[in-house]
């Protein structure tokens, strides 16, 4: 399967290496690129990729408005939306994140982990390693709840189980991990995971580890 991206940064010169390094890749091609958020969305709806490598900070529109309008609540275009940022705290990553994306890297992350990523977030799951989840979480530890709060109704939804495997998805975690920590299959944590999204609405991994967090389930510095 070919996966189709395309590239949305305000510097040409970055689209070119990214573009020069993923049509190396076999099954990857650059359908198209934008220079600004706008752009974005127009090349979004006229090219349809499957990933979209999203810049945060650009002219007219960012790419968390970007990434909010292609892969927020409620949209179920097929297009998934890995961010691209200069800083691993990025001020606006967890906004991204958030907004619906599935992941972010730093705009200095080695070739093969770019192409890794971008076939990991095809594949509908997320990228996002558990180091920089807690720095993130960390660093707006000040804005999520107390843990004070009355959890969302919507958790009484998930069985012990599930709410087991969404604490470990918020630290982390990859079903692998999960399976061996629960003593279960992967094809069975494969099962939970699906059922969390499901029951609450949530689009990967990545939104499901923000939503644990901000529900109180999952403090920050506990990872």
């Amino acid at each position: 399967m070919t996966i189709r991206v395309l590239l949305v940064d305000d510097q040409p010169l970055l689209r070119t290496g990214f573009r020069m390094i993923l049509e190396a890749e076999s099954d990857l091609v650059v359908v198209g690129e934008a220079g600004d958020g706008q752009q974005a969305l127009d090349q979004v709806r006229a090219l349809q990729p499957d990933v979209v490598l999203m810049d945060i900070r650009m002219p007219r529109m960012d790419g968390v408005e970007a990434t909010r309008r292609i892969a927020g609540p409620g949209r179920d275009g097929p297009a998934k939306v890995l961010v691209l940022t200069t800083f691993d705290l990025d001020e606006y990553v967890v906004e991204a994140l958030r907004a619906g994306a599935s992941g972010f890297l730093l705009k200095d992350v080695p070739a093969e982990e770019l192409v890794q990523a971008i076939r990991v977030v095809a594949d509908g799951a997320a990228m996002l390693a558990p180091s920089i989840t807690r720095r993130l979480l960390d660093m707006y530890a000040t804005k999520l709840p107390s843990g004070e709060e009355a959890p969302p109704q919507a958790l009484n939804a998930l069985t012990e189980r599930e709410l087991e495997v969404l604490k470990l998805v918020a630290r982390g975690l990859s079903n692998a991990e999960i399976a061996a920590e629960l003593f279960v299959s992967e094809t069975t944590v494969k099962t939970h995971v699906g059922h969390v999204l499901t029951k609450l609405q949530l689009r990967d991994r990545v939104q499901a580890a923000v939503y644990a967090y901000e529900s109180g389930l999952v403090r920050p510095g506990t990872l």
